[in-house]
């Protein structure tokens, strides 16, 4: 060990001696330490990639049709037809969970590209702008906060009635301030980077050093932001279906399989049984895919032990 210990310091003597041409000796001496495979990643990227799978598959195939009514079949028993067996309408709830996902997914992607192309160019306006445009930017989003993604919803709907566009326009709306808040946070952190600051010193405009230095270094954020905000997504699609405000019959959707199914909660509790553990599964992936994107991208959580 001591003779190891030895031949380490005469190379780092000699890189040093050598110069640039020598320190390539030097990063010979670092260990390289093997990145832990993070597990919250591992499982949460599991099952957000089934509920796209499952999404995916449901364009080409169902088991059977999943707005078909059948009343010989009604409340039938999971078996070889019907996988998990079908609701009081005599539907095949396996297939209505497919292309419960699908919807899931739509109203998801949907309302989050709103709100990151909404609010990550105003939360990059507001750290680079005047003080003054900031405090306005960010007294709108803590007003925007104070009206959740439900109450939005109701509101559009009474004007504009219930539909999945509405839904998606709502959770979209309601997503904007923590897009704000957090490009916000690390822009303002980039901006007081050495490259920012010799950019400036460059005569860049403000236009170029936002696109090509600070957009870059907060889109991470805006990553983890989005698959969080995802999961909350998912939470408000089945609350705006579940109250009948989502997205509207006979398209399958996760909530309002919910609601159908509360007054058979003491003769088939399975109907209600199914959505709850998709919606639950879902969100359950969103957040730890979340968590794991969190502490790859941040090189501050990186180097954990």
């Amino acid at each position: 060990m001591n003779t190891r210990n030895t031949r380490n310091t005469r190379r780092r003597r000699r890189a040093v001696e050598l110069g640039p041409v020598g320190s390539r000796e030097l990063v010979r001496l670092v260990p390289r330490r093997r990145r832990r495979i993070d597990a919250s990643l591992c499982v949460g990227a599991v099952l957000v990639g089934l509920l796209v799978l499952v999404a995916l598959a449901s364009f080409v195939w169902t088991p059977h049709d999943p707005v078909a009514m059948e009343a010989s079949t009604r409340l039938a028993h999971p078996g070889p037809e019907h996988w998990l067996g079908t609701d009081k309408f005599g539907r095949d709830v396996a297939s209505q969970i497919m292309v419960g996902a699908r919807t899931t997914l739509l109203v998801g992607c949907v309302a989050l590209g709103v709100a990151a192309l909404v609010g990550v160019p105003l939360g990059i306006l507001a750290a680079m702008g005047p003080a003054w445009l900031g405090r306005v930017l960010m007294r709108g989003s803590d007003i925007l906060l104070a009206f959740p993604a439900l109450l939005l919803a109701i509101m559009l709907s009474a004007v504009y009635g219930g539909s999945t566009t509405i839904a998606m326009i709502a959770i979209g709306i309601a997503s904007i301030p923590t897009f704000v808040r957090v490009t916000r946070s690390g822009a303002l952190t980039v901006l007081h980077a050495e490259f920012v600051l010799a950019a400036r010193a460059a005569g860049r405009s403000g236009l170029a050093i936002a696109w090509r230095h600070v957009l870059p270094n907060v889109i991470g954020l805006v990553i983890v932001q989005a698959s969080v905000a995802f999961a909350m997504a998912i939470l408000a699609e089945a609350a705006l279906s579940f109250l009948g405000l989502g997205t509207p019959p006979p398209t399958p959707s996760w909530g309002r399989m919910l609601q159908e199914s509360q007054e058979l909660l003491w003769s088939a509790p399975r109907l209600a049984v199914y959505p709850g553990v998709a919606i639950a599964l879902a969100v359950l992936g969103f957040n730890l895919l979340g968590d794991g994107l969190r502490d790859v991208l941040d090189p501050r959580l990186g180097d954990r032990s």
